[in-house]
């Protein structure tokens, strides 16, 4: 419905006309203009971990020299990122990867540990650079990389979790927590073999 659609006469109101025209600017107080600028950290040499900004920023992603993409939280819903192989069709050389997870402690991450773990993994050992990234880049993006340091790199989830932390604020849920304590007691044991 538009606002000339309204009860109160066939004109718009200005005051709502400059407030959604004020809507359709970028803010620039202060002498500012703000554009959403990509949240990125290089975790591991060769492994950034990033949020949907940079993600979709595909200018960005040429001049960092990222050529793989893993986003975690792939799809169209509230915290999933609108990203897919077709998004990346005018990206030649980018490999991409998605995961359709939720941020919420009942998702199985899990199971994903070992694909994320190749994908990342193919990458760097090629000389590239891969991006991991989810909506804000601090639970599904960072539980990703951490499982990558874990199952390729030989690291303890505690190792792994604070050379993560050393270089971005991440904060994986509770429940992908515990999804790798069970990788690291897994992987302990496989070791010990």
């Amino acid at each position: 419905m538009s606002y000339r659609d309204t009860s109160y006469g066939s004109t718009p109101s200005p005051v709502l006309s400059s407030v959604s025209s004020f809507r359709s600017r970028p803010y620039t107080g202060l002498g500012v203009t703000y554009n959403p600028t990509p949240d990125v950290n290089e975790v591991y040499p060769g492994l950034f971990v990033g949020d949907a900004v940079a993600a979709k920023d595909k200018v960005f992603l040429r001049r960092m020299g990222i050529n793989y993409v893993l986003n975690t939280a792939e799809g169209k819903r509230y915290t999933q990122v609108d990203t897919d192989h077709l998004y990346y069709r005018d990206c030649p050389g980018l490999r991409y990867k998605g995961f359709q997870l939720m941020d919420l402690p009942t998702t199985d991450i899990s199971k994903y540990f070992h694909i994320a773990a190749s994908f990342i993994d193919e990458g760097i050992s090629r000389g590239g650079r891969v991006l991991v990234h989810c909506m804000m880049g601090v639970s599904r993006s960072a539980t990703c990389a951490i499982a990558f340091l874990m199952i390729k790199r030989g690291m303890t989830l505690t190792e792994a979790l604070a050379l993560v932390r050393s270089r971005r604020d991440i904060h994986p849920n509770d429940g992908f927590i515990r999804q790798l304590q069970e990788l690291d007691r897994e992987l302990r044991l496989s070791r010990v073999r």
